[in-house]
């Protein structure tokens, strides 16, 4: 099974998490997520995978997610508007993404990566 990794390279937490696939032998397939950002369906697909809320495929620290003001304008914001904003640039989605056959995460989760990689 071939794992896909969604990073912005010049990310640090996504270069530690890389070093951690290629340290534990983990074939994965890489994905810049700025030049070719997840579509709305993956990330419909990807959130029911990981069973975690929508909020938590936003990458809350980001610059562009404060200054759009997002930490006030997504609780009342529709869900498939949410969905349309993240996949309108890879920007505003946390990463690095790990996505499996049966599992997704947002961000870098070692302990978890771990049971499912």
């Amino acid at each position: 099974m071939t794992i896909l990794f969604l990073e912005y390279p010049k990310c640090s937490t996504c270069q530690k998490a890389k070093k951690w696939l290629d340290d534990n032998k983990v074939t994965y397939q890489s994905r810049h997520i700025v030049e070719n950002n997840p579509t709305t369906e993956e990330l419909e697909k990807w959130q029911a995978l990981s069973g975690k809320p929508l909020k938590s495929f936003f990458n809350t620290s980001g610059l562009l997610y404060k200054s759009m003001g997002l930490k006030d304008k997504l609780p009342d914001m529709p869900e498939n508007e949410q969905f349309n904003l993240l996949a309108s640039n890879g920007m505003l989605v946390k990463r690095p993404l790990l996505i499996g056959t049966d599992s997704a995460f947002a961000g870098f989760r070692p302990d978890e990566w771990a049971k499912k990689v």
